[in-house]
């Protein structure tokens, strides 16, 4: 009798290891096409991504280079200070954005161009997304508020 429950017990555990296995396989798949990487202007240009992958790029908008052409596609460059990469967005971009300002874009790069779907700029004179930040720190570049 004690190792019909012992053999049971251990069946119960193993189909329970297996469940587990196989619902966390499931979740990673579905999130495959969710999960969108982070990179600064120096990253993409060292390992340009494929045109096919969709990730988010931050940085710095460069100065002088907001060029708003016709219709509502804008161009511009972001930086790291060490590298920088033109972005093509189409679309209303948010009241905030502005030159010397961080952004978030999210969209794939192509043919030397990162093709923004998506541009997020920071929230107030302060708030600076935690990648952004901790990129432009790497560069040497990046200046605590209230500092000159």
């Amino acid at each position: 009798m004690k190792t019909l429950k012992k053999r049971r017990r251990v069946q119960v555990i193993l189909l329970a290891v297996v469940a587990l296995v196989l619902a966390t396989g499931l979740i990673g798949f579905a999130m495959r096409d969710g999960i969108n990487f982070f990179r600064s202007p120096s990253q993409v240009i060292a390992e340009p991504p494929k045109p096919t992958e969709v990730f988010r790029i931050g940085g710095l908008v460069e100065e002088g280079s907001i060029i708003r052409g016709q219709g509502e596609t804008v161009r511009f460059v972001v930086t790291d200070g060490g590298e920088s990469v033109p972005v093509a967005f189409t679309g209303v971009l948010p009241d905030l954005f502005a030159e010397n300002q961080g952004m978030v874009g999210t969209g794939s790069y192509v043919n030397g161009v990162f093709e923004a779907t998506e541009i997020l700029a920071k929230h107030d004179e302060t708030y600076m997304p935690k990648e952004v930040v901790d990129a432009l720190k790497e560069q040497g570049v990046y200046k605590e508020a209230g500092e000159s």
